[in-house]
């Protein structure tokens, strides 16, 4: 008698413990997910004055982040993929602030307001791209969040 009743016991035990699993793994924490609204993605060919330059990649980032957060790959090494990802879109960046003329006459470097050390647009661009790539990874792991739709194998939007 005390066999079945242990045999019954570990049985309800391993239900339990495969039911927690499964909620586990379907949880998803809708505070730190980001939302993925496909109305309005198309970029604009010219950045209006006042636009967001950034914003572009940002967006590339954060959607091909939550594409290939799911890889076993470390998040580093994912966030290069990211960036690697989003290639063209940070070289449109580049180039507009290439073609922009220098601030208050000065050309070249400066200083990162970061870090102090002294800095240039494109190397500046090249650190917000593997900073928020990096970023992105993590949130969409750490929330268990799902991608963006897809469309061609590329993120809409991206």
């Amino acid at each position: 008698m005390k066999r079945g009743a242990l045999i019954a016991t570990l049985a309800v035990a391993a239900l339990g413990l495969s039911a927690c699993d499964e909620h586990e793994g379907g949880m998803v924490d809708s505070k730190i997910c980001a939302r993925f609204d496909t109305a309005g993605t198309a970029q604009p060919t010219a950045p209006a004055a006042g636009a967001d330059l950034a914003a572009p990649v940002d967006e590339c980032l954060r959607r091909w982040a939550y594409s290939l957060a799911g890889a076993r790959d470390s998040a580093n090494v994912v966030g290069e993929a990211v960036v690697a990802a989003c290639g063209a879109a940070l070289t449109r960046w580049n180039q507009t602030a290439l073609s922009q003329p220098a601030q208050g006459g000065a050309q070249g470097q400066g200083v990162s307001l970061m870090t102090g050390q002294p800095t240039d647009p494109l190397a500046a661009h090249d650190a917000f791209a593997h900073a928020r790539a990096l970023f992105y990874v993590v949130q969409a792991r750490a929330g268990r969040c799902a991608p963006p739709p897809v469309k061609n194998g590329v993120p809409v939007g991206a």
